[in-house]
This record gives C-alpha cells, structure tokens and sequence, in this order.
C-alpha cells in the first residue's frame, strides 16, 4: 500500500501554528520566545523604537488595540483569539538579559503586544524578573499598562527609574464598556496614576487611543485631560486611533453594528495603512496640548533617555 507522506504530515499539522509549537496550561499558551527586542510597528503612534512583550495578546480585548494583527502570525484571528488566547513567554527573562548583553542602551516600551500587567502576570510573575534585566543593563524603559498590577512592582520601578504610561483615552464609561469591555474603567485607572506618583513613580498618561467621532468632541477631550491633571500625571501623550491589518477588520466590524452612520466617515478618514488624516490628527493633538498648558501639563511624546550605568540587580521579592 502507497502512502502519501506529505499528506499525512499537512493532516498531522492543519491545527493552528500556536497548537503545535506551544505547551496550553491553565488556559495560556507557552512559547518558548525566541527573541525578545522587537521593532514597534511605524503605525503604534508612540516615541519607542523598540519594545518587548512577556504577553502576546490581552484580556483587556480593547477593539482598537493596534497589536491584534500579530495573532495571524500564530495561525489565530486578531479578534476573539487575540482577547482569549493569551499566548506567555515563560524564558522572557533569560531571553532578554542574552539579548541585553549586546544592545545598545536605546530606550525600550515593555507592554506593546498585550499588556504586561493583565490577569496572566498574576500567574507567571514575569515583570519582576523584565524589570531588573533592563534595570542591571541600564537600559531606560517605559512600562504601558491599564492595570493596578503595577502597583505591585512600584517600588522595583521606582528604583530602576523606569516610565510608567498609564492609558487613559476618554472618560465617558459608556465609551469604555463597548470599546475596552475587559478593561478597568477610567476612574480605577485615574486613581491608579495618583497612587504610582504618591509611590515616587515618573507617571505619564497615554490618551490613547482618541476615536474619531465618538470621543473627540472638544466637551469629551476637556473632561480627560482635567481629570488626568488632577489625578497627579506630569505629562500627557495623545495618540489618535490606528488601524492597521487584523485591527482595522476587527473594529470596522463592531463600528457597522453600533455605528454603521460613522463607516463611510472612518473610509474617508483612514488611509491604507489605518492611518488617520494627518489634517485630523493634527486639529486633536492640537487641541490636547492647549488643554495641557491649560491644566499645567506637558504634552507630546517625551525626549529619549541615553543608556544609564549598569546597577546591581534589583531584588525580585
């Protein structure tokens, strides 16, 4: 009897990429990174380069995030999966001190594939670990989150003098529970920038991402950038709605069910690449930064840090 071997290998191997490479446990996926330091796509808005990620994907499921599309490279979709199926670096920390040893000094985002402080950080404690690789290399760093998980390593941040991001685009709650469903609420997050600055933490606010149409009416933006102010941040980084391939489906999808008026409009804003209009982007950013001046805050993406001298590993309990 004939067998037909390549086609008992493509039937052994028609499960998604993930399946195949990655141990499942407790309702992650494990995989073995095979590098750390990665290029931050051109459309993510923020000042970073280069970043790192212990999490890909987010239980946050934020229709906007602009990282869903590196789910397709798994052989998962950039909607549901990418909410649900969290894939965990578990050698993230090996990986990175390697690749730290012959890097040189750029600053790094931790954080811009999924959260690094989402629910999965509470099971491998991960951050620890990242945030003493780079403090050791004196590499500086801004940490993006929503969560109050980084509470937990204030002190650890603090030390390293690392930046902490916290996003917060609108806080309109009704805007949130459609388009952050598994995200804290905007209070919990404003009241999180108090406690990180009250702990010595460099706090910065992420408003980000800002949607057309639905959260840029001037009424909405003042009541943000107020609200931030009095939460304590020191600056505040606007960033308006990008929707590169995997995101730009996903959200377009809930856009023609909740707002279908708005999807010629988004058509018309957007370019190929899911970038807004530049004449757009311009008029809000424009906007954000005079109500900065207003409430006493600086705006706009903040100056590079050079490389700082290595320090002595910082303790991890």
């Amino acid at each position: 009897m004939a067998w037909d071997a390549p086609a008992l290998v493509e039937a052994a191997d028609d499960r998604p990429l993930i399946e195949r490479r990655a141990v499942a446990r407790d309702g992650f996926y494990e995989l073995q990174a095979r590098t750390m330091i990665e290029r931050v796509p051109q459309a993510a808005g923020i000042a970073q380069q280069w970043a790192l990620s212990p999490y890909r994907g987010c239980a946050h499921a934020c229709l906007g995030c602009g990282a869903r599309g590196g789910h397709r490279r798994l052989g998962l979709d950039a909607g549901g999966d990418f909410d649900t199926r969290i894939v965990v670096k578990p050698n993230a920390v090996a990986r990175l001190r390697a690749e730290l040893a012959r890097w040189d000094g750029r600053e790094l985002a931790v954080g811009i594939s999924g959260d690094c402080y989402q629910v999965a950080e509470q099971t491998y404690r991960l951050m620890p670990g990242v945030i003493g690789a780079l403090a050791g290399a004196g590499v500086p760093f801004t940490v993006y989150t929503k969560s109050a998980l980084v509470l937990r390593d204030a002190g650890l941040l603090a030390r390293a003098g690392a930046r902490v991001a916290v996003s917060i685009a609108f806080v309109d709650e009704r805007i949130r529970r459609a388009v952050e469903p598994g995200a804290p609420g905007a209070q919990a997050r404003l009241e999180l920038v108090s406690a990180l600055v009250e702990a010595g933490v460099d706090c910065r606010v992420l408003m980000a991402p800002v949607l057309p149409l639905l959260s840029d009416a001037a009424d909405q933006l003042t009541a943000t950038v107020r609200r931030i102010a009095a939460a304590g941040a020191r600056a505040v980084e606007p960033v308006v709605l990008r929707l590169p391939a995997g995101t730009r489906a996903w959200y377009t999808q809930w856009l023609a069910r909740a707002h279908p008026h708005l999807v010629e409009r988004y058509e018309e804003l957007y370019d190929r690449a899911g970038l807004p209009s530049a004449v757009y982007e311009e008029r809000i950013t424009g906007q954000i930064a005079q109500l900065c001046r207003v409430y006493g805050m600086a705006c706009g993406a903040p100056p590079a840090r050079a490389p700082q001298p290595q320090a002595a590993q910082l303790a991890l309990v």
